[in-house]
């Protein structure tokens, strides 16, 4: 049943009646055209444009003319729209359940975490490099806190519970039925050295990250290299290592790398976006085997992966169904078929 509360309904009208009153004091002003209403919540037309824009700057970074950008943005403005509100009902729902300081929490210790990978010593520093390169720090943490929020309320409210759902019996059942998915992987022990492009010229580091593989190869000491040249904060205690891990979770770009490297080996120069450069040495590899075994964290995730996208929308749904939402008339027929198209598909079903 929907939670329709009548300051909803009051919002609604003051909203869609175009503020007449207002209207008639001044001809000069102009009013956001409101594109949806969202329980308590108002997407308007300028939030819209703000975000087709960052999608079309996006394309246009990676290649596209932004004419071409701009009409595939264009065509998807109902999608877009969808995803908004999708978005929207997930933020207050992070706040109905108290996770806003824990994604604060987290945003913060992104940037600090940036702060230290490029030796800045403080976070306004930080922010000033950034506006140097013309990102805007305000604008991405935005973008991030999008991101933390849809990751952070879909894992307590849905990933948790599917992940434990589970029983002892269910677990060992879908084992047996499964067993050629519980092998032992490949692992690979490696270790690293970090050259940042902050602040520096981009082609003096690719060249220092060629040297320095040419000294390794050598015969030059890692540890000693890595302490001297490396730009994480922690480097010479650690002396580069990073973990060991299955080889198909590595990053295919690193995995695609070490792929030929035998212990003790080190990676050509490997470059992350706009971030820096990676070394890579592979300190020990294990071999997969054949042989099934049962671990139970990797029969629960195997049994996630399989229902998280059902369970997903199914969740999305539930808070679409009890939530007040109002879409404008005149972006309704492109919004509503792709917002409740979850809906409509149960509801014909049950037909």
């Amino acid at each position: 049943m929907k939670h329709i509360y009548s300051t909803c309904f009051l919002l609604t009208a003051i909203i869609f009646m175009g503020f007449s009153a207002s209207a008639q004091e001044t001809q000069e002003r102009v009013v956001d055209e409101v594109v949806a209403v969202v329980n308590e919540g108002v997407i308007t037309l300028s939030r819209i444009k703000r975000e087709s824009k960052a999608i079309v700057d996006s394309e246009v970074q990676q290649g596209k003319l932004r004419d071409v950008a701009q009409k595939m943005v264009d065509e998807k403005q109902g999608e877009l729209i969808a995803n908004i509100i999708n978005e929207e009902l997930l933020v207050q729902k992070a706040k109905e359940i108290g996770l806003d300081k824990e994604i604060d929490a987290s945003l913060n210790q992104r940037f600090l975490q940036i702060m230290k990978q490029y030796n800045m010593k403080s976070l306004d520093a930080l922010y000033e490099e950034m506006q140097k390169t013309g990102v805007d720090p305000q604008e991405i943490r935005e973008v991030w806190r999008k991101e933390a929020t849809r990751t952070m309320v879909l894992q307590k409210e849905v990933q948790s519970r599917v992940y434990w759902e589970a029983s002892g019996k269910q677990l060992k059942d879908y084992f047996e039925k499964n067993k050629a998915r519980f092998t032992k992987p490949e692992t690979v022990s490696i270790s690293e050295i970090f050259l940042a492009f902050a602040g520096r010229d981009e082609a003096g580091v690719r060249e220092k990250a060629k040297q320095l593989v040419a000294q390794l190869r050598g015969g030059a000491d890692f540890a000693k290299v890595v302490a001297e040249n490396s730009d994480r904060p922690d480097a010479a205690k650690t002396k580069g290592k990073v973990d060991t891990m299955n080889l198909k979770d590595l990053d295919e770009k690193f995995a695609v790398a070490i792929k030929d490297l035998k212990a003790g080996g080190y990676s050509d120069p490997i470059e992350v976006d706009q971030i820096g450069i990676n070394i890579l040495r592979v300190d020990d590899r294990t071999a997969a085997s054949s042989e099934s075994f049962f671990d139970e964290n990797a029969v629960r995730m195997a049994i996630l992966n399989e229902k998280l996208p059902e369970a997903t929308k199914k969740y999305m749904s539930s808070l679409r169904e009890d939530s007040f939402i109002k879409i404008n008339e005149n972006y309704r027929p492109i919004v509503a078929p792709i917002l409740f198209a979850a809906e409509r598909k149960e509801k014909v079903s049950l037909k």
